[in-house]
Formats: C-alpha cells, structure tokens, sequence
C-alpha cells in the first residue's frame, strides 16, 4: 500500500471536505456573506506534464454588507471523487473594491512529483473535472462554506512530433510522407506514453501564408505513431494538430519545411584543377 502525503494546508481542510462531501455541490454558513463570481486559471484547463511545478490563479468576488475579512481553507477536490493527484495552496491575497466587495486571488499548484505516492488510486485518474472548496469569511463573522467556487478542468499533457520528407529528391513528384509520434504523460510513471487510437489532424501552410490548413485526418497506431502520404501543391510547412479530450491537453506539432524547385546541375569540369597543355 502507498504512503498517503497530507499536503493541506491545515487539517480545518479536510474537516471542511468531510463536512461539504466531495460529490455533491451546495454551500453553507451563517450570514449574508457570499462569493458572487469564481474563476480557476482564468476560464482556461489546467494542463500537468511529469516534471516542473504547475501554478494557476483562482479569483473571487466576495461581498458582504460588512465588507470581506478573509478566505480561508482554500483547496481543490476531483468532481470524480477519485482524489488521484494532490492540489496545494500557496496564498490568498485580497483587494477591497468597496466597503462591501472584494476580490480575492489564490494562487494554487499541482507537482506531478507528489503524484505517484499520494494515494492507492491511480494517479491518471485525477484527470478530469475540478472544482475549488473553501470558507469566507466576514468582518462583522458572517460565514459561508463553499464547495464549488471554482470549477476547472485538469489535463493530463500532451506531446507530438512530425517528420515531413520527400521520398524522392530527383524528377518532378511532389508526394510527400508525413510521420509523427503522439505521447501522454502518465501520471503514475512520471514518462511520456504513446498514445494510440487518437485522431491527428494534418496540417500545412504554404510559404508565405499566415495560418495552416488542414489536409487529411489520420489516426494513431496502438503505439502512437502515424504515417501519411500526400501530394504537396507547394513547397510548404507540416506539422500535427491534435484537439485533445476532457482528460488529455490539445498540442501541435512543430512545423517541418519541404521545398520544391528547378533543379540545378552543377558542372563538375568547373570544379577540375587547370592543366597546362604546353608543357611537355
């Protein structure tokens, strides 16, 4: 059995889980005191890699007739109650808008270090629907308990790359193979895995064009790879799109240039040293 890391803040949060229940959104408290708009990373998913800490904001608006005192207990729970992966929160700070109002912003983080040993779950199984719990609290001692401020979704990162070559440098044939690999972080070996039977979308923008258009759609074998032959209108840049899913993070490809032009023949008697014919 792994080691369960208790990495909250203060042991109130996991009083407050208890008491909130981790499947079923409402609030609770005492008082007029309330959190009137919630936003976790800005509206945007939470996308987590194997390596590096990942930080995101989550913003409130709270009101209260007294005005705001504090937020306290601040932390995030799965919507899936699967509880894979650990959240943490580093601080709270607040800006008063108004004897009433205020905007309060955490700033929270996952370590996909912490992942593999927090839990007996698989650690893959945190990705998915999230939501921020916390208390808030007045100055005249209004209190509410929330366990939806703020939902987001958390990712799994993805990763891609392509190889555009033409099999032929000689004649006039503009095919061209386009490879490429699709991985996904894996949460519980901290590596990235293939990832197969995902839909890829190939992509190519002409030279001198601003944006990419997408030419075919091709799916990833069991091992992540895939492998295409196209016919190029102009020379050109290639890559992958992939559009991601609820659990795994939307990615591009670098771009890879093939070039098509008139070939050039070089004379090879222009590289030949002189010979003096009138010697001898």
């Amino acid at each position: 059995m792994r080691r369960r890391h208790v990495l909250w803040g203060t042991v109130a949060a996991s009083v407050v889980m208890a008491v909130l229940g981790a499947s079923t959104a409402h609030a609770e408290g005492r008082g007029d005191i309330r959190v009137v708009k919630g936003v976790a990373n800005n509206g945007k998913s939470v996308v987590v890699g194997i390596r590096g800490t990942v930080s995101f904001p989550v913003k409130l608006t709270i009101k209260d007739n007294s005005g705001v005192k504090e937020v306290v207990d601040l932390d995030a729970h799965s919507a899936a109650t699967t509880y894979g992966v650990p959240a943490e929160t580093v601080g709270v700070t607040c800006k008063k808008l108004s004897s009433t109002t205020s905007d309060c912003t955490a700033t929270m983080r996952f370590d996909p270090a912490w992942f593999p040993g927090y839990s007996d779950r698989n650690a893959n199984e945190g990705a998915g629907g999230w939501d921020i719990y916390g208390v808030v609290r007045a100055n005249d001692r209004d209190y509410w308990i929330y366990d939806s401020l703020a939902p987001f979704t958390l990712k799994r990162a993805a990763t891609l790359k392509v190889s555009a070559t033409r099999p032929s440098l000689f004649g006039t044939s503009r095919q061209v193979k386009v490879t490429g690999a699709l991985a996904r972080a894996d949460w519980e070996a901290l590596k990235y895995r293939g990832y197969g039977g995902q839909s890829l979308k190939l992509q190519f923008r002409k030279a001198g064009a601003a944006s990419y258009t997408t030419v075919k759609t091709v799916r990833t074998n069991s091992a992540g790879q895939v492998s295409t032959a196209v016919t190029a209108s102009a020379s050109g840049t290639w890559r992958w799109f992939y559009p991601g899913t609820s659990t795994t993070s939307q990615t591009a490809s670098a771009g890879d240039t093939v070039s098509f032009g008139p070939m050039v023949m070089r004379s090879s008697a222009a590289k030949l040293p002189l010979h003096d014919v009138s010697a001898g």
